[in-house]
């Protein structure tokens, strides 16, 4: 019996822990985009390797495409 007086307010204690990380990590964003990164992994980035390694002209502008 005298265990209880330990394990409960100890409980309690990490319930109150748990629930305060939980309500942070929500706040922060941590749950705000679950699909985004999954589909990312398949996009292919080829165009985008493709323009970066072209310099642009001496205006400033990327060069025109070709196709």
């Amino acid at each position: 019996m005298e265990s209880l007086y330990l394990l409960v307010p100890l409980s309690v204690a990490v319930v109150f822990l748990i629930a305060v990380a939980f309500w942070w990590s929500l706040r922060s964003g941590q749950f705000d985009d679950l699909e985004g990164p999954a589909y990312r992994i398949l996009m292919d980035d080829d165009k985008a390797k493709k323009k970066a390694a072209t310099p642009p002209d001496a205006a400033g502008l990327p060069p025109a495409e070709a196709g």
